[in-house]
């Protein structure tokens, strides 16, 4: 498998979208989203902006808004896995905006596959990859221009994995510990960012804590997140199917 690692503002020097993009966010977008999905969330859309997120929710009463930081006005709920893994969301739409995450899937929106992913979700990300014969992948590290040690590790951890037909071969004990060890750790560790739990930084360290991968794409006018255990590969050519 070819794999391209760039951050979100190497999109734009693509001479076109990618066929395949993978976007990881560990700390802690798309780990809250994984949660999300495991306590019942049916969909989850991806908003360009807080006004966009809040707009939706005005429109949708019944939608459950996540977004960065402390709670603020017409939120339901902040992007914390510790948090979040509480609330009861059976069958509900989730709109979530967070400072990279979000952005990094909506900047690969026209790739025909987009995948989010963190390390709850690794193996499954990296089966799904395999599954569908993925051979040039763009891995979109999200985090600090690209250069987010939690979300490079995962990224390659997934890509590794990807290219391991027996999905068995590596071990994730370094790339973990890269992410531990990571600014955005320390960050959440030490109170710097807000809205957080004691166990977030544990629970976006879980590796593949739930046995689905995270598959976007645009649906009409709005970008949504859903939980896919596989996707079908293209069906066969005509008279070439199975007998």
């Amino acid at each position: 498998m070819d794999a391209r690692f760039t951050g979100i503002a190497g999109i734009a020097d693509l001479a076109e979208p990618p066929s395949v993009a993978v976007v990881v966010d560990v700390m802690r977008a798309f780990t809250v989203a994984a949660w999300a999905f495991a306590r019942g969330a049916e969909r989850i859309v991806l908003a360009e902006s807080l006004d966009e997120a809040l707009a939706l929710k005005d429109r949708h009463p019944d939608w459950v808004a996540i977004k960065d930081g402390p709670p603020a006005s017409g939120f339901d709920l902040v992007n914390s896995p510790g948090l979040l893994r509480s609330a009861d969301l059976g069958s509900r739409t989730v709109v979530q905006k967070t400072t990279a995450g979000t952005v990094g899937a909506l900047a690969v929106k026209e790739a025909p596959l987009v995948l989010c992913a963190g390390f709850v979700v690794a193996e499954a990300t990296a089966r799904l990859l395999r599954e569908r014969g993925s051979d040039d992948v763009t891995f979109v590290v999200t985090g600090e221009d690209g250069q987010a040690e939690e979300d490079l590790a995962c990224a390659q951890y997934i890509a590794l994995r990807a290219a391991d037909a027996t999905g068995t071969g590596t071990d994730a004990a370094g790339f973990v510990r890269r992410a531990a060890e990571s600014r955005a750790a320390a960050e959440l560790a030490e109170g710097v960012r807000q809205g957080v739990h004691p166990d977030d930084i544990a629970l976006c360290l879980e590796v593949d804590r739930f046995p689905f991968a995270m598959v976007a794409a645009v649906e009409g006018p709005l970008m949504v997140l859903r939980s896919c255990a596989s996707l079908p590969g293209p069906p066969p050519p005509t008279g070439e199917g199975p007998a």
